[in-house]
């Protein structure tokens, strides 16, 4: 297994690797450091064609040499330099060609606002990325935490649940790591909310819950620990706050309906989550195209 490392000499690039050994640890997974740099296309005429990126790149081999190095013993850690005309692209590509089962990236940059403050990057990466990527909040590389402590997989109930329900089952199989199920029946508009019947939303979120549990269950060990909870609020801000959080948590979430198939598209209710969430936020893409139709 492998995870893909989005990474600059910032302290969004120390973040994103600190998770990226994190998940390691606790997936048994090793890390692929990569830096994308510019094609040397455009440079002005008195820099000789190669020049400026020979330059750059042997910085770039530096900066890779010290990531790997700060890689504690007990993780696989290797370097990766490539050349594109988007860094986005280029790590798309690193991700693919390496087969790696996720990007992990830093939230520092513009954006944003909260612990993740996402720079464009990171959001085309969230609109575009064939596999998961994993967003580290800031200041991760300061905690001490050294694998993961809970999952927690928030869902509703538009198609395409079911791929971020298997992601979410099959890591915290592999990870041997609690899995909490958060039930967002009641922030979707459904035919209860409409008319505004609360009991006819609680009643739906309830099943819901009740059906990705026992789904859950059927996928995992006997005794595997498991939960899962329905938050209610007036905001989906309001609801998120009313669950507990500690530092190893990561957050699970899926790509909306509007996503092309096989792609991540953040969508408004995650974006929300990412707002007021302190913990590691994991976007899935969208597993085909029937998925969301008729939402």
């Amino acid at each position: 297994m492998k995870l893909v490392v989005g990474y600059l000499a910032t302290a969004g690039g120390a973040d994103a690797l600190a998770l990226a050994v994190r998940f390691a640890r606790t997936l048994g997974a090793e890390v692929e450091i990569c830096i994308v740099l510019p094609q040397d296309t455009g440079l002005p005429a008195l820099v000789p064609k190669g020049g400026y990126e020979e330059v750059l790149a042997e910085q770039a081999k530096g900066w890779l040499a010290d990531a790997v190095a700060s890689v504690p013993d007990d993780v696989v850690a290797h370097s990766h330099l490539s050349f594109d005309e988007s860094f986005t692209d280029g790590l798309i590509h690193e991700a693919v060609r390496l087969d790696a089962e996720a990007i992990v990236v830093g939230g520092s940059g513009g954006g944003l606002a909260g612990s993740f403050s996402l720079g464009s990057v990171v959001n085309e990466l969230l609109h575009s990325s064939p596999v998961p990527v994993a967003v580290a909040p800031r200041g991760t590389r300061q905690s001490t935490i050294e694998r993961v402590r809970e999952v927690t997989c928030a869902l509703g109930t538009r198609k395409g649940a079911d791929r971020l329900l298997d992601t979410a089952v099959r890591a915290s199989k592999a990870a041997g790591t609690p899995l909490r199920l958060v039930s967002l029946v009641a922030l979707d508009p459904t035919f209860g909310t409409l008319r505004s019947d609360d009991d006819a939303v609680r009643e739906h979120a309830q099943d819901h819950a009740r059906e990705t549990l026992e789904t859950a269950k059927a996928s995992l060990p006997e005794g595997f620990p498991v939960t899962s909870t329905v938050v209610n609020g007036a905001t989906v801000e309001a609801a998120v706050n009313k669950l507990e959080w500690h530092d190893g948590d990561v957050l699970m979430v899926g790509s909306s309906r509007l996503s092309a198939p096989k792609r991540i598209f953040l969508g408004s209710t995650a974006a929300k989550m990412l707002r007021v969430v302190d913990v590691p936020m994991i976007v899935v893409p969208r597993d085909d195209v029937s998925d969301g139709e008729g939402q």
